[in-house]
């Protein structure tokens, strides 16, 4: 293991998890400070990017020589996609998104999402959790690191203090919701949580706080 944590800055180093089976790169891009998470399988080498979001040629840098087999784009919002189409082209990488905000990207996706789907990045697996209330097409990924302890990269989701923003209450009821019965429900408080902006976390230090999240309604 690394010294990982999670913290990075638009312009300033990656930062770099090595687990048993897989490398996680994570690294921070664009004007709305989104993070990119490119994952490379340790035993095959292919990798996977999480949100293509700006800047392709620091993208592009990251990915080097090895190529990319698959980019998945966690949300439909524009500030996530910004350097997808640049990347797919140069690297003729796998299209991934959910069902519902597919039709939402700027390029053809390839494959679309649903609950409980699994991504593979070379002998690894991600699996998929459709978070509906950010975007209705909104996806989680779970890597089950054999090793230690699950690993879930939440897009826009969920933060460090709650939930993804949402403009209708119909639409933070579903969230918190699939939150509570998805993410929460299932996956254990030394889940390391990857999101969308910002620092890391795990479910553990966000767990006491999800009927403050609920009594506040955001």
């Amino acid at each position: 293991m690394t010294s990982y944590t999670g913290t990075v800055t638009v312009g300033g180093p990656a930062d770099v998890r090595e687990l048993p089976e897989l490398v996680v790169t994570k690294v921070a891009v664009g004007p709305m400070d989104n993070n990119c998470y490119l994952l490379r399988c340790r035993r095959t080498g292919e990798q996977l990017l999480i949100d293509a979001a700006e800047e392709p040629g620091r993208l592009l840098e990251l990915i080097g020589q090895s190529g990319l087999a698959t980019v998945v784009t966690t949300h439909r919002h524009a500030d996530h996609w910004q350097a997808l189409a640049p990347v797919v082209e140069h690297t003729g990488a796998t299209c991934v998104a959910g069902r519902a905000d597919a039709a939402h990207l700027p390029v053809a996706v390839d494959r679309e999402l649903d609950d409980g789907d699994e991504v593979p990045v070379g002998s690894c697996a991600l699996r998929v959790m459709r978070l509906v209330g950010h975007t209705p097409g909104s996806v989680a990924l779970v890597y089950d690191d054999p090793a230690g302890h699950p690993h879930a990269f939440t897009g826009d989701s969920l933060f460090p203090g709650g939930p993804g923003r949402t403009t209708r209450s119909e639409d933070f009821n579903s969230l918190m919701r699939d939150l509570e019965s998805k993410v929460f429900g299932r996956l254990p408080d030394e889940t390391w949580v990857y999101p969308g902006h910002g620092a890391d976390t795990t479910l553990g230090a966000e767990r006491p706080h999800l009927a403050e999240w609920r009594a506040r309604g955001w």
